[in-house]
């Protein structure tokens, strides 16, 4: 039975180390998945009006540069409430195709949809999605349920962020869910979120 195994990183360099170490612990890059916040345009987008169009959810284009081979098909994509992002793997595709189907609010911009779909609790879903609209990092990944704990083992200590206390951390702060009609954070408001939780020195 597959199991979806999924983790939130305040700095890009943390999700990409445990991409890289998924994939040379065997799990293949159509099983992998990458959503990143591009507030700070890491990745440019020559393909389509995505960063412009991030009310609007718009699709899939391609991004200049690449990733070091970090994932194929690596685009950048808009999602309402979030803003740009870069993403690459199935679970940016079910959130595309979401996005260009759905009426916006309908399915929290198609993000937490694809994540329940594939068995994340919508409760975690939330927390995952206004993870990333604050700056963060997706990586998620579907293996045999007899892998799942080596898998989290590599989010984990490729310094993933503790979901319970960082949910508590955002209702301290009067959240109460991911909201599409939430307008996309920018760089600085990225900047303090990360500072109020660093726990080492702040990287990108």
């Amino acid at each position: 039975m597959t199991q979806t195994v999924t983790g939130l990183f305040d700095h890009y360099s943390d999700a990409a180390s445990a991409v890289e170490q998924l994939k040379a612990a065997g799990i293949s890059d159509s099983d992998i998945s990458i959503v990143s916040n591009n507030a700070d345009g890491r990745y440019k987008d020559n393909d389509n009006d995505a960063a412009e169009g991030a009310g609007t959810g718009a699709g899939v284009g391609a991004a200049v540069g690449g990733a070091g081979g970090l994932l194929t098909g690596l685009g950048i994509m808009a999602i309402p409430g979030v803003g740009p992002v870069v993403a690459a793997g199935w679970l940016a595709a079910t959130a595309a195709g979401a996005l260009a189907g759905a009426v916006v609010g309908g399915a929290a911009g198609g993000l937490i949809g694809a994540l329940t779909d594939s068995g994340v609790d919508e409760r975690d879903a939330h927390v995952y999605a206004e993870g990333v609209r604050r700056g963060g990092t997706l990586v998620t990944a579907k293996v045999d349920e007899s892998r799942a704990a080596d898998a989290e083992a590599i989010l984990q200590r490729s310094n993933w962020v503790d979901l319970p206390t960082r949910r508590s951390a955002y209702e301290g702060q009067g959240w109460t869910g991911f909201d599409v009609s939430s307008d996309p954070y920018t760089q600085a408001e990225i900047d303090a979120e990360r500072a109020r939780y660093a726990g080492r020195a702040s990287s990108v």
